[in-house]
């Protein structure tokens, strides 16, 4: 059986803000990790233990609240650290987040572990890849699992994440897209949000539709984002 048959791929549509959750793992021994568990730590195991699943692990893109957990004006979201109080699993977070998934969580630094670029898991027999593409936040990360790749905020199917707020980088962002413009036409890009028609698209239909993935220079993106 190949990896890609191998593959199990659950997206999990959660909260209010229409973020996207995912399961990503292996179906024969059915260990799986949870990409940014926010809002229904409860209804997110159930998921799991409904499928028989084996939960290994929890991923985050990135700090916001909505990804991970955490309070932003007067939202309180629940996430790793209630996930922590039910399962003892690793939390993996880029090692330019670590610190902030830490502040906004309340997580205890052991219970994080810092990735860097380039970096691999291996759930069962798949290889996840870690890639870190700042600009939302310096330490945003997606995930690479064979033709399939977990965007969090910064890249959605019709636009990308916010370069306006704390700790973002117009000129980060353009460079990280640049980079995942390299990944090849039939990968599939499954977004943090589910903000379009379709929960799902690949590259190259991406590539193709998406404005912010057709500026090919710095001063055009400038002149269009900021920074």
């Amino acid at each position: 059986m190949s990896q890609l048959d191998q593959l199990i791929v659950e997206q999990i549509q959660i909260g209010p803000m229409q973020n996207f959750a995912y399961l990503i793992g292996d179906k024969a021994t059915r260990e799986v990790v949870v990409i940014d568990p926010a809002w229904d730590i409860e209804g997110l195991l159930n998921f799991v233990d409904e499928r028989d699943y084996i939960l290994k692990g929890a991923l985050v893109t990135h700090y916001h609240p909505d990804h991970c957990g955490g309070s932003f004006g007067h939202n309180v979201v629940e996430g790793v650290a209630a996930l922590l109080e039910r399962h003892a699993l690793p939390i993996y977070a880029n090692e330019h987040e670590v610190a902030g998934v830490q502040k906004v969580t309340g997580v205890s630094k052991t219970d994080l572990k810092s990735v860097s670029s380039g970096d691999k898991l291996t759930v069962g027999d798949i290889d996840i890849e870690f890639l870190h593409t700042p600009g939302h936040t310096p330490g945003s990360q997606c995930f690479r699992v064979k033709h399939t790749l977990i965007s969090g905020d910064t890249l959605f199917i019709d636009g990308c994440g916010r370069v306006d707020l704390p700790g973002s980088n117009s000129e980060d962002m353009f460079n990280s897209l640049r980079k995942l413009a390299e990944l090849p036409d039939e990968t599939i890009l499954l977004p943090g949000h589910n903000y379009s028609a379709v929960a799902h698209a690949t590259m190259g239909d991406t590539k193709r539709t998406n404005a912010y993935m057709r500026i090919n220079n710095l001063e055009s993106w400038k002149m269009m984002m900021g920074g």
